[in-house]
């Protein structure tokens, strides 16, 4: 069991994340409708999916759902790019699309670049660069 097959973030507004990860960073979807019940993005490896944050809660479990607060839940995602120069590209895609910028693009501690952005929903993404980092023809990071 050494893999991961999908992502799934609950979101509040589903129309609101489509925008955002469709239409404003560009993320491949076959998703047209703007409110669909689920919609999946065409990521290479590991694929990324939106739903309804409320339904997800009762699809975990119908008869007591997990309590749906605020607040940092200890999971980010990462978009790992090959030049620091992307780290500050996509942190600007990110501001014009209505991210919020929560840390700005800065050298770190083990050598490389990165920076933090959350999303509409509040969910934690980092990018990063690293001298070391190496990817494969598909772009997916390689360790």
């Amino acid at each position: 069991m050494n893999k991961i097959t999908c992502i799934c973030l609950g979101v509040k507004s589903m129309e609101r994340a489509i925008v955002f990860y469709r239409d404003k960073l560009g993320f491949h979807t076959d998703c047209k409708d703007n409110d669909p019940q689920v919609c999946f993005f065409d990521t290479p490896g590991t694929k990324f999916e939106l739903y309804p944050l409320d339904l997800l809660a009762k699809d975990i479990n119908p008869d007591n759902p997990p309590e749906i607060g605020s607040g940092f839940g200890g999971v980010t995602l990462a978009y790992n790019v090959d030049s620091r120069q992307k780290v500050d590209e996509v942190i600007e895609l990110v501001r014009a699309a209505g991210g919020t910028i929560v840390k700005e693009p800065q050298e770190v501690f083990w050598g490389g670049y990165h920076a933090y952005f959350a999303d509409p929903d509040g969910y934690y993404w980092e990018v990063a660069w690293g001298p070391d980092f190496k990817y494969d023809d598909n772009g997916l990071l390689l360790l």
